[in-house]
């Protein structure tokens, strides 16, 4: 094996407590889970339904499923709360609010932003599968901000397909509250924008972003001073050597975090509205920064020892 994970029993005990129901379904969100409305009826508060659609994304259930197996925790813990049907949490997944997970790092930061697409099943899907219809598929792309030292998502947006990239580097920054000390991208991110936007967040944010082959050299010392810089030594020393000086290689982590959040999370999204949409991918990114607080593979590579 070209790696060795050095830390294998805590990163096995985390493997094993993301089956545990008792990791996903904390007992701070059952003291808080329902109030009664007039006559008896169940009122959940907001903890109840994002544990409950974190239970659904994390064994990758269906919603009467997700139902059932609540319906069932909470009578085998004997307790006296009842679990939200399919159909409530259909209906409050469409409000809940913006979902953050605890275990998010608050600086200084080395964010890696990129964007992946996740696919939806829709009208033009059924018209294919059903009549042999031909139809452009249609996706969602997910924009990630990524703390490069450990793996956390630290922000994420959903947006339609035909968004760009650069236009979304600002909301990600925006939710995030802690210091942000370097940007890594990759080159569809390159312009003046998403340096002004960056240096809007804080003057002394370093940008790692490679500039386009035909990019040249700007005046002044404005956002565009660092671009400049780049351009300089791409052009005296190489494309490689940049690469290497910059430490833009870590850029690979965020296409990890996307192969992750897909493998483990799913490649597409289930819900129809677009605003269910963008809860069940926030969701997603706070299972999978739950999933990587339990336990995270610390894997340094081989030294090869040649005989």
């Amino acid at each position: 094996m070209a790696f060795k994970v050095q830390n294998w029993p805590e990163y096995e005990a985390g493997l094993r407590l993301r089956g545990s129901l008792t990791f996903w379904i904390a007992d701070a969100a059952l003291d808080h889970w329902q109030t009664l409305g007039p006559g008896g009826q169940a009122r959940y508060t907001d903890a109840a339904i994002q544990t409950t659609l974190m239970v659904r994304t994390a064994f990758r259930l269906a919603l009467r499923q997700t139902e059932g197996l609540m319906a069932s925790v909470i009578t085998l813990m004997d307790l006296s709360i009842s679990a939200p049907d399919h159909s409530t949490i259909s209906r409050r997944a469409v409000t809940l609010p913006a979902i953050l997970s605890d275990s998010v790092p608050h600086g200084p930061l080395h964010l890696l932003i990129d964007s992946t697409g996740l696919q939806v099943y829709g009208a033009g899907q059924w018209l294919e599968a059903k009549h042999g219809v031909k139809s452009r598929r249609k996706w969602r792309k997910l924009h990630l901000a990524v703390d490069a030292d450990n793996g956390m998502i630290v922000a994420q947006i959903l947006t339609d397909q035909d968004v760009d990239d650069p236009s979304q580097v600002a909301p990600l920054l925006d939710q995030i509250d802690g210091l942000v000390e370097r940007v890594t991208a990759d080159g569809a991110y390159d312009g003046a924008p998403t340096y002004a936007t960056i240096a809007s967040h804080g003057t002394n944010i370093e940008v790692v972003i490679p500039p386009r082959s035909t990019a040249v050299v700007s005046g002044g010392q404005g956002p565009l001073a660092q671009r400049n810089q780049h351009l300089e030594m791409i052009t005296q020393r190489g494309r490689l050597a940049w690469q290497k000086a910059t430490d833009y290689g870590k850029r690979s982590l965020v296409e990890t975090t996307m192969g992750r959040y897909k493998a483990l999370i799913g490649p597409r999204l289930r819900a129809r509205g677009f605003a269910a949409q963008q809860t069940e991918a926030a969701i997603g990114v706070a299972v999978l920064n739950q999933m990587l607080a339990a336990g995270r593979p610390d894997s340094v590579r081989r030294t090869r020892v040649l005989a």
